[in-house]
């Protein structure tokens, strides 16, 4: 799973947009996702079917990841031009689907007999469906703080491609305890 959220590249990646500063380029590049883009829907059916997940896991995965982008709040805290390059900091805040990963994780390790098949192993696809439902009825949000990087070219403001590390935090699943 963490596979699929660092894949995901929006579309929406040089997202200009005719706007008239860099914070504005930025807030409606986030708002891409709070308002399931188009854009952001079809990457999200690209990367979605790449993964090893049946019909019924595919579309609860995509639900989580809605909902994700549909709460997702954010607050421009600083912008910093340089020349035609302007640094955006932002602070978001996710639902932690990182911790809910990690809890149903711990839970199989020390609830395993649950998750056993009739031949004494792991039932893998018991443990991905008991995973999902955490990661779907997880309320806890954590914040985050993302520096874009925007660029001007032609009058226009073009949010460049944020890093992986900034999609995991866009996506909840950022791994915060090794940071």
């Amino acid at each position: 799973m963490k596979k699929l959220f660092s894949l995901i590249l929006i579309g929406l990646l040089l997202c200009g947009c005719g706007k008239n500063t860099a914070k504005d380029a930025v807030l409606n590049y986030l708002k891409k996702y709070k308002t399931l883009n188009s854009e952001v829907l079809l990457d999200l059916e690209r990367v979605i079917e790449k993964e090893n997940l049946d019909d019924d896991k595919k579309a609860k995965y995509r639900d989580i990841l809605k909902k994700q982008y549909k709460d997702l709040n954010f607050e421009v805290v600083e912008e910093e031009y340089d020349n035609d390059l302007t640094y955006v900091t932002v602070k978001i805040e996710v639902y932690d689907l990182k911790k809910a990963q990690d809890d149903a994780y711990i839970y199989m390790e020390n609830h395993s007999e649950e998750f056993k098949d009739k031949d004494g192993n792991i039932d893998e696809e018991k443990y991905l469906d008991f995973k999902l439902d955490k990661m779907k009825d997880t309320t806890l949000r954590r914040e985050y703080e993302i520096v874009f990087t925007v660029t001007k070219e032609d009058k226009e403001y073009i949010v460049e491609q944020p890093t992986e590390t900034d999609l995991l935090k866009i996506h909840g699943v950022y791994n915060y305890e090794l940071s």
